[in-house]
């Protein structure tokens, strides 16, 4: 049976697609309802479900924040009330959506699309790594690049070279911001530090964790084929959301 978690902040747009799915897609099993992005990637990360209907405005993770830290198989189609930039951006990239307010003709043939396409392929993954990328809002003026990172403990304010950062991983509130000696909070946000980093250099992996390359010491797959990357000096793995993995293929 084909699973799916239907994620929006809007309680009645949340019964009004699962009322619809249920007649266009009678076998569907709707696992899961989201109130928030943060609830839906728990989910999807512990229930695996083969589909995620993804609100992209939603308080705590926006719906493509949500898609870049999917690890499993779970394909993605977008609930967006975007405008037409953002529509051609999915065509073309053939990650399907659905435009608000949701018409029954055009999810229809969002169904027929996803049981013809049953699983996703390496080349999906990129296109999917790629429009994402083309989504998420980006300033057309690039700010200068980052080359240290200003990080308070106590009175004290630590001026940390990026080059010496391993890796910025997103916690709660905070950045931690990892060196080799040490570890510091920021409350800069991971999207953020992306738009400032040198991205030659600063790779995000995940929606919550940006590695230094310069300091990759490898990647390991484990018996489910998830990536994971070993910086060097550090014990523990990052792992590597499958939106990026393609991005290790070259390596």
């Amino acid at each position: 049976m084909t699973t799916a978690l239907i994620a929006d902040d809007e309680p009645h747009l949340v019964h009004y697609l699962k009322a619809q799915l249920a007649q266009a897609w009678p076998e569907l099993q709707i696992v899961k309802t989201a109130a928030n992005g943060v609830e839906a990637a728990q989910a999807i990360a512990e229930l695996e479900p083969d589909i995620a209907f993804l609100d992209i405005q939603m308080p705590g993770l926006t719906g493509l924040e949500v898609a870049q830290g999917i690890e499993a198989d779970t394909r993605v189609v977008f609930v967006t009330a975007y405008d037409q930039y953002a529509v051609d951006a999915f065509e073309a990239r053939a990650v399907d959506y659905l435009l608000k307010p949701i018409k029954a003709d055009r999810l229809t043939r969002c169904v027929e699309r996803l049981r013809a396409t049953a699983t996703t392929s390496s080349d999906d993954d990129s296109a999917l790594a790629e429009t994402l990328k083309r989504l998420l809002p980006s300033a057309t003026n690039a700010p200068v690049r980052l080359r240290y990172i200003r990080a308070a403990q106590g009175e004290l304010m630590h001026q940390v070279p990026v080059d010496e950062v391993l890796f910025f991983q997103a916690d709660d509130k905070y950045t931690v911001v990892q060196t080799a000696s040490a570890e510091h909070l920021i409350r800069t946000p991971i999207f953020e530090l992306s738009q400032q980093l040198d991205p030659e250099r600063f790779w995000q992996v995940h929606r919550s964790t940006i590695i230094n390359l310069d300091h990759l010491a490898g990647t390991r797959r484990d018996e489910q084929s998830r990536l994971f990357v070993r910086v060097r000096g550090q014990a523990r793995e990052l792992p590597v959301s499958r939106a990026y993995v393609h991005l290790f293929r070259a390596m």
